[in-house]
Order: structure tokens, then sequence, then C-alpha cells
């Protein structure tokens, strides 16, 4: 007989950045509060496939309550051209790259969220969040080779 699996926890609330830092910690990532200001609470990622940061927005006074979430990693590697970052943004429903004012490339996804959303949900945004690491990992090694095979 198959094993049932552990109940979700009742009180998680994906609105709640102290929620995602629960998750993530069942999913053998570490996460801590770095900064709140105004509406925004930033949140500093480290994972055994390396470290990024998720800033939640559209906060209440608490940190609470946030309306949407972004995830955001930086490479160490040299920029693509703007044309195949482009060509990458065309390529991908979910996932950017942009860069930032020292001409790093940046892969990011968000998403909004909403009072009813589940652990369940949350748990998918964040395989999201990891399939576009591996697409920014594999386009970054040959920007030519990965717009090749594009869809």
């Amino acid at each position: 007989m198959a094993k049932a699996a552990p109940a979700a926890p009742a009180d998680f609330n994906a609105q709640d950045p102290a929620s995602l830092v629960a998750l993530l910690a069942s999913l053998d990532a570490k996460a801590e509060i770095v900064q709140r200001d105004g509406e925004g609470v930033r949140l500093r990622v480290t994972s055994p496939a390396g470290g990024f940061v998720a800033e939640y927005a559209g906060c209440n006074a608490q940190g609470r309550a946030c309306r949407a979430l972004q995830f955001d990693a930086a490479a160490d590697r040299s920029a693509p051209t703007l044309v195949q970052t482009n060509a990458f943004n065309q390529s991908s429903l979910t996932c950017r790259i942009v860069q930032d004012r020292a001409s790093r490339p940046h892969v990011i996804y968000s998403t909004l969220l909403f009072p009813g959303d589940t652990r369940q949900e949350m748990q998918t945004q964040i395989a999201a969040w990891r399939a576009c690491l591996g697409d920014f990992g594999a386009f970054l090694k040959d920007p030519p080779g990965y717009l090749a095979t594009a869809p």
C-alpha cells in the first residue's frame, strides 16, 4: 500500500514572505529576509543550484498580503548581445533576461499572488523558476547554439 503524502500546512500563505522561506527550507534552500521597504520585501536565497533573490511587491505595512513575486538570478559571465537577449526573450514564454547597469545578465520570473494560492501552486511557480534557471545557464554557455534549437 502506498504511503500517503504528508498534509500541507494549513497556514501556508503565498502572499506572506515567511511562507516562502519555510517552503524553500523544505526544498533544501535557505532564504532570509534581507530588506523591507515601503511595499517591498526582499529575500536572499541560497540553494544547492546557486543563489538568487526573491522580491515581493505590493505588500502591506507589515510586509504581508503581497501582490506579486519576482525571482532574479544574476550571472557572473559576460553578457550576450542585445540581439541574442531579445531572441531568448522572444523564445521564452515565462523567463526574461535583462542586463543591469554593469552589463551583467539576469534571468527573472514573475508571478501575481492571490489570497487563495496554495502551497502546491507555489511549488509549481518554483518549478517554473528552476526551469528558467536551467534555460538561462544553457543559453549563457552557448547563445547561438541555444537559440538554434529554441522554439
